[in-house]
């Protein structure tokens, strides 16, 4: 996976506890390797997470490695980001977007 420098990496294994139990708003990017739009995202996911940590947890969750996540919420196209608050999905969007629309939408949202 294209990892994002500052951006953890979560998996079917600790979903619930570092997204749904989060105390922070949390912004997952549903990706995988095979994904050039995603590679495309990593720069704006390191900077997103060091200008927004304050306020927003911003992981990565590859899909190939979990699939039962990836199912949960019906995630089909990469990648799909998903902004959870309160261990609640509150918005999804897909496709790779500039910094400053992915910033807008999530302003909507926070």
């Amino acid at each position: 996976m294209i990892r994002a420098k500052g951006v953890a990496e979560v998996s079917d294994a600790d979903f619930t506890a570092e997204v749904l139990g989060a105390e922070l708003p949390v912004l997952v990017e549903f990706t995988a390797d095979w994904c050039p739009p995603c590679r495309q995202m990593a720069p704006v996911l390191t900077a997103l997470a060091a200008e927004e940590g304050e306020r927003l947890k911003v992981v990565q969750l590859d899909v190939d490695t979990s699939p039962e996540t990836t199912n949960r919420y019906g995630v089909l196209s990469m990648p799909t980001f998903m902004l959870f608050r309160g261990g609640e999905p509150l918005r999804s969007m897909v496709g790779a977007r500039p910094k400053r629309r992915l910033v807008a939408e999530l302003e909507e949202a926070l």
